[in-house]
């Protein structure tokens, strides 16, 4: 029974100094098949994973009870190394890439391909050369299958975010003994577009007959694209179910153990005509979404979203308001010139920053929750201190007691304040990035990506949350997202980038088509009776 599957997990059991974040856990995935697993962050997904791929963390904090097999044989996986041995490959959440190797360089790593020279053939293959002509046709193989048209000699450092999600994958299909593949949200950076061929070529990559597990919270893909899914929950198998047999509905109900409410904007609230910030000739030089002249206004107490494709600038223009990158231009700011390539002054102005990047920009990994949401805040405004004769000193219960309220409000999953950023889930990290700008009472908020890599109940929270706050304090919110449906469900309008421009402003109800033409940059040329 046990030769038709690829893998076999057995009541597997984790737990994280007392804290058992896995259950007794069953998976079991055939061959050929796209299994789904979902769940809520933090109900052991990324953890069962990191028992399936021997990751050293599962190891440093006691190992793990249960067990593995592949094919029929029972395994010992204490390693990375031990499971792509047994052909294991894994396209992580977050990039595992080094920016400043080429594509084949990051493709073929630890894999090189060699060639004698004069130098080796007396002294060992230790000496050879790299073969670059034979990498590169590995390299262009593996690209084409995912059809990424960019050349492999390109370096990563400058690409769009979605080519690194494409050449992560390609790394994993070059492998010569890949007997299953595990897909860690890897439509979570993409477009649609993109995502859609992501999806086409994991089913030919399944067609082959190696085992996918595909993680993701984007349901509609799991119904599209698998032929099983596995739901669990606070580190427990709800259920393994065929796709044909379940629906969106259902399976969200099983990942959150409750019916959710779909969330609305108050389409009552009075909107002012207020300016609160002015962006004149905005150019941001961000690698890969470069800012070409922006010019918008933003009204006091709106939530104004940033849309568009990949690449075409939108991310930038609060990467550039923020100063995380060069920036020129004029940004007006309550009748005052807000000092652009400064982020403390942008800070010190009561503008607050969630960035799309969360391990690389907003978090402090090896420090705690508490320490990551109040650092900021004592930075800048000196809060969480207590003031002595000559010096300042932390008030470390103000921080705790600070920290356990942002936890409870924006229910986030952990053991405690005090627990290492690090060993959060990816949705959980998110959750801290925001309560640290919150912590800052800002009057403008911008966030990028809010729920990028987040379930449908975390997405749920950040999202109601971001309406109190808009509509009972006034904040003002500028939400940049690759999600369309996201934004025009919460919106008051919604700014198109296109080649790094304001393309169009539309309201949230304007017409799929309209959105459709202003993101191709079509918009105005059709409405101004050019053609298309």
């Amino acid at each position: 029974m046990s030769e038709q599957f690829a893998l076999q997990m057995k009541g597997i059991v984790k737990e994280y100094f007392g804290n058992k974040v896995l259950k007794g856990v069953d998976l079991c995935v055939k061959p050929g098949e796209i299994h789904g697993l979902l769940g809520e962050n933090g109900a052991g997904k990324s953890t069962l994973m990191n028992v399936l791929f021997g990751m050293p963390v599962i190891y440093s904090t006691g190992g793990f009870r249960g067990e593995i097999l592949i094919g029929s044989k029972k395994q010992n996986i204490k390693s990375p190394q031990d499971a792509m041995n047994l052909g294991i490959g894994m396209v992580h959440q977050e990039f595992m890439l080094i920016k400043g190797f080429t594509i084949t360089e990051n493709i073929k790593l630890n894999r090189e391909i060699t060639k004698e020279n004069i130098v080796s053939r007396f002294f060992g293959k230790k000496l050879e050369t790299l073969d670059f002509e034979n990498m590169n046709k590995d390299s262009r193989k593996a690209l084409d299958k995912l059809g990424l048209s960019v050349d492999e000699y390109v370096k990563i450092a400058g690409l769009p975010i979605g080519y690194m999600q494409f050449v992560e994958i390609a790394r994993e299909i070059d492998k010569q003994n890949i007997k299953l593949l595990i897909f860690d949200e890897p439509t979570a950076v993409l477009t649609e577009s993109e995502a859609s061929k992501l999806l086409d070529s994991m089913k030919k990559i399944a067609d082959s007959g190696i085992a996918i597990l595909f993680i993701t919270h984007r349901l509609d893909e799991v119904m599209r694209i698998t032929d099983n899914i596995t739901v669990l929950r606070d580190g427990e198998l709800v259920k393994t179910v065929r796709t044909k047999d379940t629906n969106i509905k259902e399976l969200a109900q099983a990942m959150v153990g409750r019916k959710l409410k779909s969330y609305k904007k108050n389409v009552a609230r009075d909107m002012k005509d207020e300016v609160i910030m002015s962006i004149k000739n905005l150019n941001v030089n961000m690698p890969a979404e470069i800012v070409n002249g922006v010019d918008i206004d933003i009204r006091k107490g709106e939530i104004l979203g940033i849309g568009g494709l990949a690449g075409q600038g939108k991310i930038g223009i609060a990467n550039g308001i923020m100063g995380l990158y060069e920036s020129s231009g004029e940004v007006i700011y309550q009748g005052e010139k807000l000092e652009l390539n400064n982020t403390k002054d942008s800070l010190k102005k009561s503008i607050a920053f969630v960035s799309e990047d969360r391990r690389g920009v907003g978090l402090l990994l090896d420090s705690s929750i508490e320490l990551n949401i109040a650092m900021t805040a004592m930075q800048i405004h000196k809060s969480f201190l207590r003031n002595l004769i000559l010096i300042s000193q932390k008030n470390t219960a103000k921080i705790r007691a600070h920290a356990q309220d942002m936890i409870k409000k924006l229910d986030i999953r952990c053991t405690g304040a005090k627990q290492l950023v690090k060993r959060l889930s990816g949705g959980n990290q998110q959750k801290i990035c925001l309560a640290r700008a919150l912590t800052l009472n800002p009057n403008i908020l911008f966030i990028s990506e809010p729920t990028r890599g987040i379930d449908i109940g975390a997405k749920k929270i950040i999202l109601e949350l971001l309406l109190k706050l808009n509509q009972e304090t006034n904040m003002t919110i500028i939400i940049t997202s690759s999600e369309l449906a996201e934004l025009r469900s919460i919106c008051d309008r919604i700014a198109i980038i296109y080649e790094g421009q304001v393309e169009g402003i539309l309201n949230p109800d304007d017409s799929d088509e309209d959105f459709g033409l202003m993101m191709a940059g079509e918009y105005n040329k059709v409405h101004k009776g050019e053609s298309v």
